[in-house]
């Protein structure tokens, strides 16, 4: 596959000729959080980005605006389906343009390097093959469409731990094998219109530079070798300086309209420090990705209609259902039948509450949820009887109080009051809410510096209730007036981006209440954060919870109903606190009480199903005991319908793990994301997830690649295409052609089915460290019970090559390499070889 020419456009030079200096600057920083300025001279319209991994989250113009909300990238990337992921980029741009949004910050394909990382859940996978292909296949999709992909985070970006100040240090043929390849990949096949650069720094023992400066890997690498020709974007206020971003390669700040850039850009520019060439080809990159989108000569877009159709919720559900992966069905308890069930205990912290999306930039508002006790009790016969057990609450944070406990002090109406005030004290504004979560509240004027919240909780039922606060930036807490919390952060922008506004530390305190009851008047004074960019806002969040059961008792009570059910269903998992854009997570057990509860259930009833919703693995210390396991990710906006539809067997869960699950935390190879001294090392090499627990002989609890199905599976023969691979191929930057592998196998169980048949590369032990076996190719077929059916797998010649460092360049190693065809990393069915002799690959004789 050779590299596409970089387009002439020789008119948009010259239409970016013909305006001044400032002019052009000025196109080059946001106008605001998620529109670019538009130039009426060059027939530029302003251009919308949105946030999008999990859905198209919109501008939030309209406050109560809702979207489809998807599964998160790690349930798509583990359906192992190119064709499912294209049909949901088509449908994510029908929903950008429902929206009036261009440009999708989405495909993410960073890796899962760690477990632990916090954006796990938004990732594909652990393996780049993996990654590439789905990645791609997105952005072919939401650009089929008219609407721009913007492939993020470049380059290296895997932990959330301190990520705008972190350098992650790596080699060079690790950086090309492993981080950079999924780039290349998506590049090469999809040609996606915009490039996000991301937050962090990468040192490659070549240059050490943030990302937004990196002129090597901006210029030379992603401009040049991968010849990408649209705009490099910044992440959002990740730009710190003015001539060094500029020459380094990057094309547009966001977000605006302030930033390092503008009169300063323009100042460097006549002094000689930055080339006015430089920001000529910036705009044309820009006309580029705008006439790409429709917003460069053309007329405004027709309104779209705001009503999502039928068709679009059913492909939510088909990705969540065939995303779920089947780990363990011992007892062929599933598909279940309805006939001979009267009762279903459905048991579980995220049985009450599913966790369905992932927190930070990629949360969409969804325009429905459905829960699975909603999915099940529409599923299942009317005659059948399902009750709802918790089983002890997962979450640290208390829910937020109740509106009917709260009362505005100065009129006694329901809720929480707020007086907005101007630097000298002056109340020039408020209002009145019945919740007591003010999360990034920003409804005021501009010339509010304070924000006064009060309210009277009146609490009545005798116990110990449980009150906690949580706030960001400066600001002053007191109960009854005393002072049970204080704060002093002036940071602004930087509680954004480490997320600190979203997920501000709780102080918590004990409330004994008496027969009479007890009322408390609390007061929240809170300083405005300036956030640049972001806005202005203060948080709150006003939280209680009344005396009730502890987690033993409700797991006791779960247990009971489980014994007297038919069948149970216990879903855990994990929740907003533990998974999340701007921390990490700090271990990979699962929250609260959810292990004993489910070796309670387990015991209780044999016919248990256990469900993790949970995007990133999490320890499962049970796993051998669970008659069925089925891991159903962060599944978006259906969960209930797609797991009613995998438990009854209308969709077969033919999901395959994009990562390993350990068994053990010890095993971990990459255990944690936090900088050591600043720095993140990627000591691992080019040995990231499954290549590292091959390396060192460890046994997960599930390997990558793993899943059952409702049928078995028969692999009967594998043959090679006989052309061999030119040397070309073998050492072309885009890697080339490959080989066609045609595997024959046959569907020998019960049920239709559906495989994911995986090819896996041994290279030759010539020395050289290379890995003990990486994915080389997948294909997914379909076969009726009883039918034969051939997959053809296409195993790019990239994937024999490695990066000398010394001649900086590609090569591939001579020598015997093994083809292995089979369901999962560990579980190999078929053989072919080739060789590689005389700068050729062919098969082996």
């Amino acid at each position: 596959m050779s590299r596409p020419a970089l387009p002439d456009d020789t008119e948009l030079r010259d239409r970016v000729r013909g305006l001044d200096l400032d002019s052009k600057i000025r196109l080059l920083t946001g106008a605001d959080l998620w529109r670019l300025p538009a130039e009426p001279r060059l027939g530029l319209s302003a251009v919308t980005m949105s946030d999008g991994p999990q859905g198209v989250r919109g501008t939030g113009d309209d406050p109560g605006e809702t979207g489809l909300l998807a599964p998160a990238p790690s349930a798509l990337a583990a359906a192992w389906d190119a064709d499912l992921a294209e049909r949901l980029g088509e449908l994510f741009a029908v929903e950008a343009r429902r929206k009036g949004v261009d440009v999708v910050l989405a495909p993410v394909v960073n890796l899962q390097r760690t477990p632990v990382a916090g954006r796990h859940f938004e990732y594909f996978s652990e393996d780049p093959l993996l990654t590439g292909t789905l990645a791609a296949a997105v952005v072919r999709g939401l650009q089929s469409r008219g609407v721009g992909a913007c492939l993020k985070h470049f380059v290296a970006n895997d932990s959330e731990t301190d990520r705008t100040q972190y350098r992650a240090r790596l080699d060079e043929r690790t950086l090309r094998e492993v981080y950079l390849a999924p780039f290349e990949q998506v590049l090469a096949e999809a040609e996606p219109w915009s490039v996000m650069a991301a937050y962090s720094g990468l040192d490659d023992g070549i240059e050490w530079a943030p990302m937004t400066e990196n002129a090597r890997l901006l210029r030379e690498v992603l401009k040049g070798e991968f010849a990408f020709a649209g705009p490099v974007v910044s992440d959002w206020a990740a730009t710190r300086s003015t001539v060094a971003s500029a020459a380094g390669g990057l094309d547009l700040v966001m977000p605006g309209p302030d930033g390092p850039w503008g009169d300063a850009l323009a100042a460097a520019v006549r002094a000689g420090e930055v080339d006015e060439q430089v920001i000529d080809d910036k705009v044309v990159r820009l006309l580029r990705l705008a006439r790409h989108v429709g917003r460069l000569d053309e007329p405004e877009p027709a309104p779209v209609s705001s009503e999502p159709a039928p068709e679009e919720f059913r492909l939510l559900r088909e990705v969540a259902a065939r995303g779920t992966v089947l780990l363990r069905n011992e007892t062929d308890l599933l598909p279940l039948s309805p006939d001979g069930i009267g009762s279903v205990a459905l048991i579980g912290p995220n049985a009450v509450a599913p966790y369905l999306q992932g927190g930070g930039s990629a949360f969409v508002p969804a325009v429905r949820t459905v829960s699975y006790e909603e999915g099940l009790r529409a599923a299942l016969p009317e005659d059948v009887r399902l009750t709802v057990h918790r089983g002890g609450d997962a979450r640290l944070r208390l829910p937020y109080a109740s509106a009917a406990l709260l009362a505005d002090p100065d009129s006694g109406a329901t809720g929480v009051r707020a007086d907005h005030q101007d630097a000298e004290g002056n109340r020039i504004g408020g209002e009145v809410r019945d919740t007591g979560d003010w999360t990034t509240y920003e409804d005021f004027a501009p010339e509010t510096r304070r924000v006064l919240l009060r309210t009277v909780l009146t609490l009545t039922e005798p116990g110990t209730h449980r009150l906690e606060f949580g706030c960001a930036g400066r600001f002053w807490v007191s109960v009854d007036g005393e002072e049970i919390l204080a704060g002093d952060d002036d940071r602004g922008v930087e509680l954004v981006l480490e997320s600190s506004h979203n997920h501000p530390p709780q102080r918590g305190i004990d409330v004994e209440v008496g027969p009479e009851g007890r009322r408390l008047a609390l007061a929240l004074d809170l300083t405005v954060v300036e956030a640049g960019g972001y806005g202005r806002f203060v948080t709150a969040q006003v939280r209680h919870a009344p005396p009730g059961p502890t987690p033993y008792e409700e797991i006791a009570e779960a247990a009971a109903a489980a014994q007297a059910a038919d069948v149970a269903i216990v879903v855990v998992g994990t929740n907003e606190e533990v998974e999340s854009e701007g921390w990490d997570r700090t271990g990979l057990e699962l929250p609260g009480h959810q292990n004993d509860l489910v070796r309670k259930v387990i015991a209780a009833n044999p016919r248990t199903i256990v469900v993790v919703n949970a995007g990133a693995p999490v320890l499962l210390p049970w796993a051998d005991e669970a008659p069925v396991l089925l891991w159903a990710w962060l599944p978006g906006q259906e969960a209930g319908h797609a797991l009613a539809d995998v438990l009854l067997g209308r969709t077969e869960p033919s999901g395959r793990l994009p990562w390993t699950l350990p068994a053990r935390a010890q095993d971990v190879p990459v255990p944690d994301a936090r900088p050591r001294d600043g720095i993140v090392d990627y000591t691992e090499g080019v040995h990231v997830g499954h290549r590292a627990w091959d390396r060192d002989g460890l046994a997960p609890a599930f390997p990558f690649g793993h899943g059952l199905g409702w049928t078995r599976w028969t692999y009967e023969s594998v043959t090679l295409s006989p052309t061999p691979v030119s040397a070309a191929s073998l050492t072309s930057p885009a890697g080339g052609d490959g080989l066609d592998l045609t595997v024959a196998l046959a569907n020998t169980g019960p049920r239709a089915g559906r495989e994911v048949v995986q090819v896996y590369l041994e290279p030759p032990r010539d020395g050289t460290d290379r890995p003990v076996r990486l994915l080389a190719g997948f294909a997914t077929v379909q076969a009726a019970p009883g039918a034969r059916v051939t997959a053809e797998v296409r195993v790019p010649a990239r994937v024999f090559r490695i990066w000398d460092s010394e001649a900086s360049q590609w090569r591939t190693p001579p020598g015997r390499y093994r083809l292995r065809v089979g369901r999962s990393s560990r579980d190999p069915h078929l053989t072919a070889e080739v060789t590689v002799d005389d700068g050729r690959l062919h098969p082996a004789v």
